[in-house]
């Protein structure tokens, strides 16, 4: 007899403390915007996969987050703010060293952002830390491409026991390729699939990746919503106009939506319109996690019930 699964989600990979500083405009080396002074600031923990949980949480989903902290104050600080959000923790790994961190800049006018991070190779998820058995009482895996090793090992593993799995790809290495075939929902920051393929145009790319990913093939493109492939249906999203604070965790927030309509077995048009409109919101607002919109305010922007 089959045991009902524990989780509905189990999502593998980054965490971190970000210090958002909101600008006039983005900084230059020369000229007016040389020295900018701040507007607004916040400290707001982030991180694709952590960020992607604590939606994933607010929507409603039975979330584990699997990842490493530093033994430092931001690495305290992360544990407490993943389990406020009501994710569980306990395959949350401890290790000495500097929790990854992040310095955000704001485009005040925009809200696009730009990333400065770093971290201890020490707080590096290794592929011994994959957790099988959690994985296997999960309904499905989430994963990111900061530590592709272990991602891929993690995904892998999950194939192997029938669970789905999505990512998060937003850089090309010389194994993002191999991460995407690893995943049964390859979802693309926009411009990968180019990088990937050669291919610019979003259909003609996501086409030529399907050569070798029978799967799911997802590209979140900002403002102007997401592109997907199933099976041989191309199908465009469009983004939602809204006034944009800050951008950061939007796409994290995008992937907790798909993830929640993969689970509720929804059409794909709606779980990108959805996903879009989770996506929306959490650019009004700043920091990552503390963007995270909640389940019924997606739903009503989104215009679906």
């Amino acid at each position: 007899m089959s045991l009902e699964p524990r989780w509905d989600v189990v999502g593998l990979g980054a965490n971190s403390v970000d210090v958002v500083h909101v600008v006039p405009a983005f900084p230059e080396p020369q000229g007016w915007h040389s020295k900018l002074r701040v507007s607004r600031h916040l400290v707001s923990c982030g991180g694709q996969t952590a960020t992607a949980m604590a939606a994933c949480a607010r929507f409603g989903l039975r979330a584990l987050y699997v990842g490493a902290v530093g033994d430092d104050e931001n690495g305290r600080r992360v544990k407490a703010e993943l389990s406020r959000e009501g994710l569980d923790v306990a395959s949350l790994l401890s290790r000495p060293g500097r929790n990854q961190s992040a310095v955000i800049i704001i485009d005040e006018k925009s809200g696009e952002r730009a990333v400065l991070w770093d971290r201890d190779e020490s707080v590096c998820l290794r592929a011994h830390d994959v957790p099988v058995e959690a994985i296997a009482a999960a309904r499905l895996l989430h994963v990111d491409d900061v530590d592709q090793d272990v991602a891929i090992e993690a995904a892998r593993q999950a194939r192997s026991l029938g669970i789905p799995v999505t990512s998060d790809l937003d850089r090309m290495t010389d194994r993002t390729e191999e991460l995407a075939l690893a995943v049964s929902c390859a979802i693309f920051a926009d411009g990968l699939p180019e990088q990937l393929t050669g291919e610019r145009d979003h259909e003609r790319a996501l086409r030529r990746l399907r050569r070798k990913h029978p799967g799911l093939l997802v590209v979140t493109l900002g403002r102007d919503g997401a592109v997907a492939l199933e099976g041989d249906r191309f199908l465009r999203a469009p983004g939602f106009a809204v006034k944009a604070v800050d951008t950061t965790g939007s796409g994290d927030v995008f992937r907790a939506g798909f993830i929640l309509g993969l689970l509720n077995g929804w059409a794909l048009d709606r779980t990108l319109q959805f996903s879009n409109a989770a996506a929306a919101l959490s650019c009004t607002r700043l920091g990552a996690m503390t963007g995270i919109p909640t389940l019924d305010e997606a739903l009503a922007l989104a215009g679906t019930t």
